[in-house]
């Protein structure tokens, strides 16, 4: 499959040449820098000074990293030469040889000066001439021999190989080739060996997987997660309402009514816009099923027009105790919101996952889809007519999920949802009206979360614009400026706006970095708004993204959004998949109190609040149980990873991280599915896929 990733991280050789001196950075310091379009390349600091030790590093490993490349395009020089010398059409060898000659030369040669089509120069030079037979046939794959650099290799029978004149001539002039070229060509030959295709649909299956890991409540008979059971009984009890259900946010057993609904939101959201991706991989039940386990709680948690349970468990008491989610013998006290009490983000919020979530369930339930949008409308008309922060009612979740950007947000976002949901003027109205005061329209955005929804928010309503809506062309002007800030948010991903500092910074390794805790819930909701915006381009074939760099593509777009779903999946500097049970490596000593425990199914004695620390939690070995689909907070901006139980910031997984790339991971998989079948010669069908967003050259 080919790879099309422009921003994939490359091995840097001067990493090792610093570890070896023991120096970090220096005057020998070289880094990389990437930019989406444009080849990875490394530029050396002006003015540095090089020991005649960094030459003779420089060039060992030069000659290391090369020489098998250019032993397998010598050996495919070899292996035309010979099968031309036993065919009827070498006796005309002006007409034929040269000609093959030339091409696999310029082939070869591609691969250390044609950096953006280096993974098709591989392909010829080192699959199709080492893995094949001199006859064409596919043997049982092999390396190379190694003796293409005398003409002897043996071919089973055959006669030996007798090398061209070109073939020696090119041995030393590749070998003086620039080393920045053999680094990238050499380093991606082996990322190709060490890593297998990405598999796409393995991935959304497996992050569907995920929460039903995270369900709270009675589990039900189709439950594949099979080391859970039933946890949270009694919730609400107390309060004398029936709150079972919903999903933990993470790694404790709080639900938490804030983060639960956007998970929900982006699982909808994907649904609605990918639908027939879901569908052709086979996950279209399962991705109902999972929206359907969020939206049943959040029906129950709104017990009256005016009245919404934001929260069961206390984060405080919870994570003084280490225990299965079967064990819990926390606090389970619930909080709501209420006119008194007010929560306009949380109410805003749970309005759009639930209007998001009633197109979802229209076709295949219309009597569910009208119950969801029903509650949608009463709580949209609660947090707005009672304004005010859910942190500032509820004190318990201040030190978890405060919602720093306000209510404003939560508001918009939810108009727009409703919007789309209802085809009402008056919540399109609503967002056009307030997109000054609540900040609509004056937040350039380089991030967005489950708190900050304003770069999501933009895009819905820029989307008006581009389908040419009749409604939206009564109110052009404020979409306009709608629309120009969530250009602002993708060219800010693609690093194409004019001040550094509107941009978001990259790791060396090409992963979006924004902050330090729990970095990939930011990078897997930039991926989904990429892959959203790049699609309603990709409708319109005229239209381009303007950045203030430059413009891009659809096709730009989607290539950062797979650089970032490749990154999680392990096309990292690390060869690490961030998310759980997907690959060789991935983290298996996740912040989660179910998974690090072993499962009540396997040993029921009871675990107590202070034995599961004892027992468990302080334990270096890998959890029993593996919490498939969970991506975790990701490393550093250096790239670097800690796989340890107690370092939350980047082993804790939560549903916000992996909700976005439902939709991105089936997205990808349609393509790369069609992208196959034209290269097998089938480029209708990848025209018919989305060939405005297509992977291959030949889909463009």
């Amino acid at each position: 499959m080919r790879e099309i990733s422009v921003c994939s991280p490359v091995e840097n050789a001067s990493r090792a040449v610093r570890r070896a001196r023991g120096v970090r950075g220096g005057p020998h310091r070289i880094w990389w820098t990437a930019r989406c379009g444009d080849a990875l390349r490394y530029v050396r600091a002006r003015g540095a000074r090089i020991s005649f030790l960094a030459h003779l590093e420089k060039l060992l490993y030069t000659l290391r990293s090369a020489l098998p490349r250019y032993l397998a395009c010598l050996y495919a020089l070899f292996t035309r030469a010979n099968r031309q010398a036993q065919s009827p059409r070498s006796l005309n060898p002006h007409k034929n040889n040269k000609r093959d000659e030339s091409q696999q030369t310029e082939r070869c040669l591609a691969l250390g000066e044609t950096k953006q089509n280096k993974t098709k120069a591989e392909r010829v030079c080192a699959v199709q001439a080492a893995r094949r037979a001199p006859d064409g046939s596919r043997p049982i794959a092999r390396a190379p021999p190694r003796h293409g650099a005398t003409g002897r290799a043996m071919s089973r029978g055959r006669t030996r190989l007798q090398p061209s004149a070109a073939a020696l001539v090119l041995l030393p002039l590749l070998l003086l080739s620039p080393v920045h070229h053999d680094v990238s060509a050499s380093a991606a030959a082996e990322r190709d060996e060490q890593h297998p295709p990405l598999d796409y649909r393995e991935a959304l299956e497996k992050s569907l997987l995920y929460f039903e890991a995270q369900r709270s409540g009675r589990l039900p008979y189709s439950q594949r997660v099979t080391w859970r059971g039933h946890s949270g009984l009694t919730d609400g009890l107390q309060q004398g309402v029936d709150l079972v259900g919903g999903y933990y946010d993470a790694g404790d057993h709080v639900k938490f009514g804030l983060p639960m609904a956007f998970t929900v939101t982006m699982l909808s959201w994907g649904a609605i816009d990918f639908s027939d991706d879901i569908s052709s991989s086979g996950q279209w039940s399962h991705t109902l099923d999972a929206i359907k386990w969020g939206t049943d709680y959040f029906v129950k948690a709104h017990t009256h027009p005016f009245v919404y349970w934001a929260e069961v468990g206390d984060g405080d008491t919870d994570h003084y105790c280490w225990q299965r989610p079967e064990d819990m013998t926390t606090s389970r006290q619930a909080y709501k919101v209420d006119k008194e009490n007010p929560g306009s983000d949380l109410a805003g919020e749970t309005a759009a996952a639930l209007a998001a979530a009633s197109i979802v369930f229209r076709r295949t339930n219309p009597h569910y889809s009208h119950l969801l949008l029903h509650h949608a409308q009463q709580l949209f008309e609660f947090g707005d007519t009672y304004r005010g922060s859910y942190d500032s009612s509820i004190e318990e979740v201040r030190s978890y999920y405060a919602s720093v950007s306000g209510y404003h947000d939560e508001l918009l976002w939810a108009a727009l949802w409703l919007h789309r949901a209802t085809g009402k003027e008056e919540y399109l109205r609503y967002a056009v009206e307030n997109a000054e005061p609540f900040g609509g329209v004056g937040w350039a955005m380089t991030e967005f979360s489950w708190d900050v929804k304003y770069a999501g928010l933009q895009v819905l309503a820029a989307k008006l614009l581009l389908d040419g809506e009749p409604s939206a062309a009564r109110h052009r002007g404020v979409l306009e400026k709608y629309k120009e800030k969530a250009e602002h948010y993708l060219c800010a991903c693609l690093g194409r706006n004019n001040n550094n500092d509107s941009n978001v910074e990259r790791s060396p390794g090409g992963m979006l970095y924004v902050r330090q805790w729990n970095n990939l819930q930011y990078a897997s909701s930039a991926a989904f708004l990429l892959t959203a915006y790049s699609q309603y381009l990709g409708h319109h074939n005229h239209h381009l993204l303007r950045c203030p760099a430059g413009d891009a593509t659809p096709s730009e777009m989607l290539a950062l959004a797979r650089a970032q779903a490749d990154y999680i999946l392990g096309r990292n500097p690390l060869g690490l998949s961030y998310m759980v049970g997907y690959g060789r490596r991935f983290p298996v000593r996740v912040h989660h109190r179910g998974a690090s425990i072993v499962s009540h199914k396997e040993d029921a004695r009871f675990i107590g609040c202070m034995q599961g620390f004892d027992d468990w939690f302080g334990r270096g070995r890998p959890n029993p149980n593996v919490l498939v689909g969970a991506i975790v907070g990701g490393p550093s901006r250096t790239d670097e990873f800690r796989d340890d139980r107690g370092n939350y910031m980047q082993t804790e997984a939560c549903t916000y991280n992996t909700a976005p790339m439902v939709a991105v991971f089936a997205r990808l998989h349609r393509l790369t599915a069609a992208e196959v079948e034209a290269e097998d010669g089938s480029p209708e069908e990848c025209r018919r896929q989305g060939a405005a967003v297509g992977l291959s050259a030949e889909c463009r």
